[in-house]
């Protein structure tokens, strides 16, 4: 009796299965299938393609067929990046290490190489988040850290059709080259460990806050961008970003710094010419990236870009020389080095605002007022700025950025349109930011790093040059 018992329990049990099975499959056959998009029609998918060869937004609420990035734009892209890094390794190192003498052109080849890297970890760990992803008016936020989300076959992190870890890349080559800027102004006579201590703070408190003001969707100086920025100013390139947080940042380092030994005492020349002329030309064609770079896509913007870059930078290095052979009788191969980097750096903020001759006379201005600064200026306070970061960077980044006010053209680029009426008063509002933020987070970084781990070797380590005391190696074999 048992036995039947529990026969036909397990019979029962079979059933009860069975049913409970049927019943979650009917459920599961009741249940909607989850919802496809549409298959795009034919007109949308012209509609599409015209926006990727326009480099414009995306045709709305449609399955695209090409949902990652656009293969043109992105080749540009990484091109652009690999030009711009080419400006600090080889062509900043090399311009900045003929200027200064044979015993410590080694010293400025170390600091840019120690600068690229340190600032690519920073950027990979922080970095990127603290100056791109949400956040606040004046800073990031960590969402991004360790370039979280930041993937190859997205886009919209920087724009339409390039992938957003482009961007990233993209963004990090400004990084790196900004501080390393600032070494023309102290070249010479700073500690190794110093520079890497300073870059690291100074990216925090100065630069990862105007990437985000400046370039971020909800910066604060961010005029093309965000509709509530309180100080609707516009930046190509950067002229803000980059060279006046530079340029003014490396006058107040120079200053508590002190003078080279000897300086006013002794002739310091640059030690090679040729070598600066390379630097200069690499620096030339690398600042295609930087400029049409900027456009983020192979498109209209960056060809006037392109164009504006070129007619700026040939025109002041010939301004600049030619202003040399007016007032000391000889045309300097250092002049005509000079006034290309000085017209790259003026029309850099405009590249893709201003038109064609519009850009000859920025570079006329370039080639003059940079010129006077570095000339007349230093002499006259007395700054020892080794290698005229403050006079090329700091002036010419603010001229720069004055300028784009007064000749930015929405004929040249719509975006210019809607902020046009003002613009001078936001750009003089950002510039006059810049320049106190700059200044007091730079003298307050400096004098950290001075009680810390000391700003200057000794005098007889300075005397006996800074490649063989602080790296071992000599630059010339004799």
């Amino acid at each position: 009796m048992i036995t039947s018992f529990l026969r036909h329990a397990r019979t029962w049990a079979r059933l009860f299965a069975v049913t409970g099975l049927l019943a979650v499959a009917s459920v599961h056959a009741q249940a909607p299938a989850p919802a496809t998009p549409p298959e795009p029609t034919v007109e949308q998918r012209l509609a599409d393609l015209e926006a990727y060869v326009n480099n414009t937004a995306r045709t709305p609420d449609v399955a695209s067929k090409i949902p990652g990035p656009g293969p043109g734009h992105s080749a540009w892209q990484m091109t652009s990046t690999a030009l711009v890094i080419f400006m600090t390794l080889p062509g900043l190192a090399l311009f900045y290490g003929g200027l200064v003498r044979r015993k410590n052109v080694l010293s400025v080849l170390a600091q840019c190489m120690g600068i690229a890297g340190l600032v690519t970890i920073l950027w990979w760990a922080v970095g990127y988040s603290l100056s791109f992803s949400g956040g606040s008016a004046i800073i990031g936020d960590t969402a991004n850290m360790f370039l979280n989300g930041v993937e190859s076959g997205k886009t919209g992190a920087g724009y339409y059709w390039i992938s957003d870890i482009m961007w990233a890349m993209f963004q990090l080559s400004f990084a790196i080259i900004t501080p390393a800027l600032i070494l023309g102004a102290v070249a010479e006579r700073m500690k190794f460990s110093a520079v890497l201590v300073f870059v690291a703070l100074w990216m925090f408190a100065v630069y990862f806050p105007f990437a985000h003001m400046v370039w971020s969707a909800t910066g604060l100086m961010c005029g093309p961008l965000n509709p509530n920025a309180s100080i609707k100013a516009i930046d190509f390139a950067g002229g803000t970003v980059v060279h006046m947080t530079s340029g003014w940042s490396a006058l107040v380092l120079c200053l508590i710094l002190g003078k080279r030994e000897g300086f006013g005492k002794m002739a310091m020349p640059p030690h090679s010419m040729v070598l600066c002329t390379v630097g200069t030309g690499m620096l030339w064609v690398g600042w295609y990236g930087f400029n049409a770079g900027s456009a983020l896509g192979a498109d209209s913007i960056a060809s006037a870009a392109f164009a504006t870059t070129t007619l700026a930078a040939a025109t002041a290095g010939f301004v600049w020389a030619m202003a040399e052979w007016v007032t000391r009788k000889q045309p300097s191969v250092l002049g005509f080095c000079s006034g290309i980097v000085a017209g790259l750096v003026v029309i850099t903020p405009g590249a893709g605002f201003v038109s064609p001759t519009s850009a000859v006379i920025i570079g006329v201005l370039a080639g003059i007022v940079p010129f006077i600064a570095v000339a007349y200026m230093k002499k006259i306070f007395g700054y020892d700025d080794a290698l005229d970061t403050f006079g090329v960077h700091g002036v010419g980044g603010t001229l720069g950025a004055i300028l784009t006010g007064i000749f930015a053209d929405e004929k040249i680029n719509s975006v210019v349109g809607p902020l046009k009426a003002g613009l001078v008063g936001s750009q003089l509002k950002a510039v006059a930011l810049t320049i106190v933020w700059s200044v007091v987070a730079t003298a307050v970084i400096a004098l950290i790093v001075k009680v810390t781990v000391g700003l200057r070797p000794t005098a007889e380590v300075e005397s006996a040059g800074l490649d063989v005391s602080e790296h071992g190696e000599d630059g010339y074999i004799l």
